[in-house]
């Protein structure tokens, strides 16, 4: 008996077209966040917020495909004549005119939400900490767990399925049989986690910042910004990182995370003091940093005390010497020509010296890639 058959295909893009909207949406936003990262990262309301807060970005709304009318109104749009040729010009957009109030449709822009975490997530993606030496180990806790065992009884979110499976086939060979007919249970296997010790690279990073009667608010507001946006990516992205901070003048301390961030003080620059205080905390804690990588990032306004000027450049070498990499950050409020500390690190042409020079805020960003920029990446 003949019988008649239909065949079909469903498809299924349209059953997942919302899931690609979102994704769609989300690589929009990304993108406009990322075309506008210098600006969003030196705001002051995100440095001082929780992980938590909500910001908002404006988003240009993409405009779908779709039929329109000719502006221009002209005859026979759409179709042409006949004759034309390659690269021919088919017709002109009409003048609008020149300036005043005009009468065309903007482009529509919306506000999308994201909070400061995921905004750190696009950031940290294209830093790292640069030069670190896999051989210098040290041996500390580890936060995360290994599964080394398998048991009997545990949660069933550790159950190990393939041994369980095993377990019934062994059992059922037993009895005679070569396929189990169900999963018995004494055949369940757990996977039994426990916690180690893992040699994990460490680091130290010694935050240095300039609190002399020189730097006023703006250079303040940058090294702060800096420093915030720094300690944010050190403890996201590296468990083995110990953070040292420390304050100078003409002299330099050690100083609480607290104090780091909001005192400030008075009174004239010598960068020596600061470079000479990192040196024996390293000298002291760790050896001469032997074991560990060492990272010094110091901000200031590069108006030292002409006759520290020497010394200063002395002990920043000294510091070279047991560093992976020298940051030097330098804000400039004004325009003026002067031979600041920056002038004289750029001629020691030492390529484990970086640094910046800050005019705005928006360079806070640039200091970040300067100084921690993935290899690869445009700095």
């Amino acid at each position: 008996m003949d019988s008649d058959y239909t065949l079909s295909r469903e498809d299924w893009s349209l059953h997942r077209k919302g899931i690609l909207d979102q994704e769609r949406h989300r690589a929009k936003v990304e993108e406009a966040i990322r075309k506008n990262l210098a600006d969003i990262v030196s705001q002051e309301s995100i440095i001082m917020a929780d992980g938590q807060k909500v910001i908002k970005v404006p988003i240009r709304s993409l405009e779908e495909y779709r039929l329109r009318f000719d502006p221009a109104k002209g005859q026979n749009a759409g179709q042409g004549q006949g004759g034309s040729q390659p690269g021919a010009v088919l017709g002109r957009e009409a003048s609008r005119g020149g300036g005043g109030a005009g009468d065309e449709p903007g482009s529509d822009y919306y506000e999308a939400e994201i909070t400061v975490d995921e905004l750190a997530e696009i950031l940290f993606a294209e830093l790292e900490l640069p030069n670190l030496d896999d051989l210098n180990r040290r041996r500390i806790p580890a936060e995360g767990v290994d599964f080394r065992s398998v048991g009997k009884v545990g949660l069933t979110s550790n159950l190990d399925k393939k041994r369980t499976l095993l377990e019934a086939i062994k059992r059922a060979a037993r009895h005679g049989g070569a396929v189990p007919g169900a999963i018995a249970r004494e055949d369940v296997r757990f996977r039994v986690w426990e916690e180690v010790e893992r040699a994990q690279t460490a680091a130290l990073v010694v935050a240095m910042m300039d609190t002399s009667g020189s730097m006023g608010d703006f250079e303040k507001y940058v090294a702060r910004s800096f420093f915030t946006w720094l300690v944010r990516f050190l403890r996201s992205r590296y468990r083995s990182v110990e953070l040292v901070f420390l304050a100078h003048s003409t002299e330099a301390k050690e100083v609480s995370e607290e104090e780091f961030f909001t005192k400030g003080e008075s009174g004239g620059t010598k960068c020596s003091s600061v470079y000479r205080l990192a040196m024996e905390i390293v000298a002291q804690r760790y050896g001469r940093g032997l074991g560990i990588n060492i990272y010094p990032f110091h901000f200031s306004d590069g108006d030292n005390l002409a006759s520290d000027n020497q010394r200063a450049l002395e002990a920043a070498r000294e510091l070279l010497d047991v560093a992976r990499l020298f940051g030097y950050g330098e804000v400039r409020s004004d325009s003026s020509p002067r031979h600041t500390l920056l002038s004289l690190f750029r001629e020691m042409g030492d390529p484990r010296l970086k640094t910046a020079e800050i005019w705005e805020k928006a360079d806070i960003h640039r200091a970040l890639r300067a100084f921690l920029g993935k290899e690869g990446l445009p700095r």
